[in-house]
């Protein structure tokens, strides 16, 4: 075992300007607030408006937010991840170019995809690294414009998803805090319900696959949800039970926001107070990679150090997992 332990030690957060209301939509598609509202929990979502920036703008901007807010500065750092669904181009790491801009001159960096659960598995990533001492300061950012790959005439996918950035720095720490367990999983027969079809190797873009409106996302809703609740809610209980917590002993749920109904029934499941459940689905909707630290940074200040923290997503692929933290400072 190792002697360091790989903390959360500063969090930072960006949302567009642009506020995409639930009234908004019921005049672009048939439906409404209360629809909406009664089974996703969501009543806006961010949508970033400015032509020709992407998912790095977001990231780049949570950064600059966490940079205000720590005495690292960006030539410290020695990696950084980017978890997003939504880089900015193909084959041009996104994660590169933000690194760039932020100014970490000395860290090399990669672009981490695996939906939704980007930012958790990148977590395990960057824990991995600080416990073999490798590396010392590792910026780990999910951001996704979940907007560049939405339908807005489909209303079973246009009223769930935002665009939005966070970012986290992982330093290590000595005390014990830190990443303490995990548990993730995968199953590739989920490919088949939550996807886009085409823009990849296997079905690259065409005048026919445009036409086909396949290059936006489709859902099965009805699938994802079943296994949504069923999956995150068990590993959450799961690694409570690995590790003997009982629900008065973990302080906090950050789970991904795709829909109230998953968040309510993995608390619910791990025997959780609501009061402890961290929520921002009403003002944001699903950022995807962006979920988790956007969360941390809307309820930084009511963390404290040694909280127990457990983390919790499901995505694409399918992909999900959860992780047991121990908070590491008060803001």
């Amino acid at each position: 075992m190792s002697d360091v332990k790989a903390a959360i030690t500063a969090v930072g957060g960006y949302v567009p300007e642009y506020v995409l209301t639930n009234n908004i939509l019921e005049s672009m598609v048939d439906t409404n607030d209360e629809w909406i509202t009664a089974r996703t929990g969501i009543k806006e979502r961010r949508i970033l408006k400015e032509p020709h920036r992407g998912s790095s703008y977001l990231g780049i901007k949570a950064c600059e937010d966490l940079f205000k807010k720590t005495s690292t500065r960006p030539e410290d750092l020695d990696l950084v991840i980017f978890a997003t669904a939504t880089p900015d181009m193909p084959v041009a790491s996104s994660a590169a170019y933000l690194a760039t801009e932020i100014g970490a001159v000395n860290a090399f960096s990669f672009d981490l995809q695996s939906a939704c659960s980007s930012f958790l598995y990148g977590m395990s990533l960057a824990s991995s690294y600080i416990e073999s001492k490798k590396y010392k300061h590792i910026l780990l950012v999910g951001a996704d414009k979940m907007s560049s790959i939405i339908d807005y005439t489909d209303r079973s996918t246009c009223i769930i998803f935002g665009d939005g950035g966070g970012a986290v720095l992982f330093s290590p720490n000595s005390e014990g805090l830190g990443l303490q367990d995990e548990i993730l999983k995968t199953d590739g027969t989920g490919r088949q319900f939550l996807k886009i079809e085409a823009g990849g190797s296997q079905l690259p873009a065409s005048e026919e696959t445009v036409k086909n409106k396949q290059h936006f996302v489709f859902q099965d809703g009805k699938t994802v949800f079943k296994f949504a609740v069923s999956n995150m809610a068990d590993v959450s209980e799961k690694i409570m039970q690995k590790n003997s917590l009982t629900g008065e002993d973990v302080n906090w749920l950050v789970a991904h926001q795709a829909n109230k109904r998953i968040i309510d029934a993995t608390y619910k499941r791990m025997n959780l107070d609501s009061k402890k459940v961290l929520m921002n689905i009403q003002r944001y909707g699903n950022t995807t990679s962006a979920t988790l630290p956007l969360l941390l940074s809307d309820y930084e200040k009511q963390l404290k150090k040694g909280d127990n923290v457990i983390f919790a997503a499901f995505g694409g692929g399918f992909s999900w997992g959860s992780i047991y933290l121990k908070w590491a400072y008060n803001s």
